[in-house]
């Protein structure tokens, strides 16, 4: 394993199910050892963590990832026959906690309001009510769901927007991807927390954001190329009342060395931004350790793992 982990609540973990190793530090012959006699594979960032030809012809069946996006793995160089599954779930919680509040945030219109009275400007207008309200979540897995519950205590409906249309969670409505366009007119709220895959690049555009109330809110903690910027930044420009709250950018540290914006966003007092922070809470980086490695121990048992994801449905 190379994720940057505690190796020591690892090995307890998986007690009697594995021999655990380290990778880091090892000499080249020891680690070479290691990764071609490998059942499992456990790791954080490949491309920074293997050579491009280190694990490819490994006998490994199984690549656990600590994240949950799958979008940045370098798939053609992953051991050629494993099964591969992300983090799906790991920081569920913290991450529907952000987004729910950037959501209510945006709805009672504090960022806009703020800045009026810091400049002096008493402006007493109308905001959106949560109560009643409908939230369309676009990726209804963990974060999703938990999101839903959230909204639901508050007396919201919720939409839900998912690869089979159907949850067992109590929601107003289910559908999928095809369903999208139908539901976009209703919605006060839309919230992204969706895997960034060939279907789902550049999923909210023009298009999309035209059929969305002039008024409502779009919170997004996927990735930022779900979003087309231009048509964000543009429309709302053209639409002073929609508003955003992002936490997942077009152009982050560690994907062009910097942090980015191609437009003035931050010119704009209905978006409210934060620096890719949702998950991260006191605690974060142990329980999605714990989340993986009980995937690990699943598949080393015989028993369904979650999270696997396909070659074939990243990349642009």
């Amino acid at each position: 394993m190379t994720a940057p982990v505690d190796v020591d609540r690892v090995r307890d973990q998986l007690a009697g199910l594995a021999e655990v190793r380290r990778l880091d530090g090892l000499p080249d012959a020891d680690r070479a050892a290691a990764v071609a006699g490998a059942d499992v594979v456990f790791a954080a960032s490949w491309a920074s963590e293997f050579g491009p030809d280190e694990a490819r012809d490994s006998g490994a069946r199984f690549v656990q990832l600590l994240w949950a996006g799958a979008d940045r793995v370098p798939f053609d160089q992953l051991p050629r026959n494993a099964v591969v599954a992300s983090n799906a779930g790991a920081f569920a919680e913290p991450m529907a906690e952000h987004a729910v509040a950037m959501t209510l945030a945006l709805m009672k219109r504090l960022p806009q309001n703020h800045l009026k009275l810091a400049a002096g400007i008493w402006a007493q207008g109308r905001t959106v009510r949560v109560l009643g309200s409908v939230h369309v979540i676009v990726g209804f897995g963990g974060i999703g769901q938990a999101a839903g519950r959230m909204l639901r205590a508050l007396g919201a409906r919720v939409y839900a927007i998912n690869t089979s249309g159907r949850t067992t969670e109590p929601v107003d409505f289910a559908g999928t991807l095809d369903n999208l366009h139908d539901v976009l007119p209703e919605a006060d709220a839309v919230l992204l927390s969706i895997p960034l895959t060939r279907r789902t690049r550049g999923l909210i555009g023009q298009r999309e954001l035209a059929l969305m109330k002039p008024t409502a809110v779009l919170v997004n903690v996927a990735r930022g190329a779900v979003i087309d910027e231009t048509a964000l930044y543009e429309h709302l420009v053209a639409v002073p009342a929609f508003s955003a709250g992002i936490d997942t950018w077009w152009q982050e540290p560690g994907d062009a060395g910097s942090f980015a914006v191609g437009h003035p966003f931050f010119d704009l007092p209905s978006v409210l931004g934060s620096p890719h922070n949702s998950g991260m809470v006191p605690g974060t980086m142990r329980a999605a350790t714990r989340h993986a490695v009980g995937n690990i121990a699943r598949f080393l048992g015989g028993e369904p793992v979650t999270g696997v994801v396909r070659a074939e449905d990243y990349g642009e």
